[in-house]
């Protein structure tokens, strides 16, 4: 059992306090753009080095407008109508990988229109790219003491202060390692050969919706929402649900049509 005394602030100047998180993100969008830099540069690639810059940019924005308004929607929506100016109140904190995979969504299919390029040619490029950020912002998850997992009597368990003095479940490296290594490495070989279109996306989804769903049984669910159903199904799991719905059938359409097309 160890004691979580790490402080999340890693720069303090005064008034102005840099948190872990915060840079646990802008090594993710470098991670990303890093990648991206070396998957355009090799032959047949069909992007430049030029696009990739402009590519994390929007990239960036739909992972912070998409996370913040899919975090007040999805976990906090009786809190926006009583107060729907809440919703830009990014300073307060919160964000939802689910809203943020929307938000990037959106932002690839408006980049892809100006580079002529289709929303399945926008995902199936940056998807390799994504696990690498979505693993640090695990770590920062960590290091923040936050979205800890359910109690334990494991030998690794964690006591996080905010998270009373039983020792818990240290969900947030769960995360990191199935959705930030495992997905990485994953999607890196798979997508490092020429697939059909939409399946390395579709991989994506049905990956992450299975390790989000796996995770979610270790980690405590939000107190101000508990257990959707049957105690034990959460709202995690609800989001994660149609991505792997989503995920199976793009996988099995690429391939049915890649079929069609040989034969």
């Amino acid at each position: 059992m160890w004691v979580h005394d790490i402080d999340p602030i890693a720069i303090a100047l005064g008034p102005l306090k840099i948190h872990w998180y915060g840079l646990m993100y802008l090594a993710g969008f470098a991670a990303a753009w890093s990648l991206g830099v070396y998957r355009a540069r090799k032959p047949g690639s069909g992007w430049k080095e030029q696009q990739i810059s402009d590519l994390i940019f929007w990239g960036a924005m739909g992972v912070v407008l998409g996370g913040r308004a899919g975090y007040v929607l999805f976990y906090n929506f009786d809190r926006f109508l009583d107060d729907p100016l809440w919703l830009f109140a990014v300073w307060e904190g919160g964000m939802s990988f689910h809203g943020g995979l929307l938000g990037v969504i959106v932002a690839m299919f408006l980049f892809g229109r100006q580079q002529q390029k289709s929303l399945m040619e926008m995902t199936d490029f940056i998807a390799p790219l994504i696990p690498i950020g979505l693993g640090m912002g695990r770590i920062g998850n960590f290091i923040g003491g936050e979205l800890w997992g359910r109690t334990t009597e494991l030998p690794w368990g964690v006591v996080f202060p905010r998270g009373g003095e039983l020792p818990r479940h240290p969900s947030q490296l769960y995360e990191f390692v199935l959705e930030g290594v495992l997905m990485f490495i994953v999607l890196w070989w798979f997508s490092a050969k020429p697939r059909p279109r939409m399946a390395v996306s579709g991989l994506f989804l049905l990956l992450y919706g299975i390790f989000r769903s796996s995770v979610e049984f270790y980690r405590e669910p939000d107190g101000h929402i508990g257990f959707i159903a049957l105690d034990w199904l959460t709202m995690g799991q609800v989001l994660s649900l149609p991505m792997i719905l989503l995920g199976a059938l793009m996988l099995g359409f690429a391939y049915q049509c890649s079929g069609q097309k040989r034969a």
